[in-house]
């Protein structure tokens, strides 16, 4: 996994917990590369998972909490760093119509290695919008969070519902309707 999900999830935790935790974390975790983080590195997603059990635990919030907030924190981080995809579109659902599409290779001119989850557009409509979730990684409460901050950003209301298609969480409908 490429390293700016390890680095961008460490100032997460700090923003929203404070530096202790973030020290606490590093000094718990078992982690293979040290825990020396940089944003063009690669490293094994087990290391990710591990610090997301650890701020679990010490925090006392839910995995999906965790991940949905890290999503929103991503997502200011991409509008930040990226700005050109963001401004080009006029709503939320022409960003999350063109994940696979115009994001997601862009993204892989960049980091090549880049392990992507898939979204196939299933349905688009003025007010509805379904996409499929595919990824090993089972981080959909993680999309979610992004998916929200997409339509935050763009000063949108709605609803997004997830239904799980595969036994394994691997595979997931994400029905998003837009309210007044």
């Amino acid at each position: 996994m490429k390293g700016i999900v390890f680095t961008e999830y460490l100032e997460f935790v700090e923003d929203r917990f404070g530096y202790d935790l973030v020290d606490q974390l590093m000094s718990s975790c078992v982690l293979p590369s040290g825990g020396t983080y940089t944003a063009i590195g690669f490293y094994d997603f087990t290391e990710l998972v591990q610090l997301l059990i650890k701020t679990c635990e010490l925090t006392r919030q839910e995995p999906t909490f965790i991940l949905n907030k890290f999503g929103w924190h991503l997502f200011s981080v991409f509008t930040k760093g990226y700005p050109q995809f963001f401004t080009s579109a006029k709503s939320s659902f022409d960003i999350l119509s063109s994940l696979d599409s115009r994001i997601h290779p862009e993204v892989l001119k960049i980091y090549p290695d880049a392990e992507l989850p898939r979204f196939d557009l299933e349905k688009r409509g003025k007010n509805e919008l379904i996409l499929i979730y595919r990824s090993s990684r089972k981080m959909s409460d993680f999309a979610e969070g992004l998916i929200e901050a997409c339509m935050s950003h763009y000063n949108e209301n709605g609803n997004i519902k997830s239904e799980k298609l595969d036994e394994h969480g691997e595979i997931i409908r994400f029905t998003i309707t837009k309210t007044a």
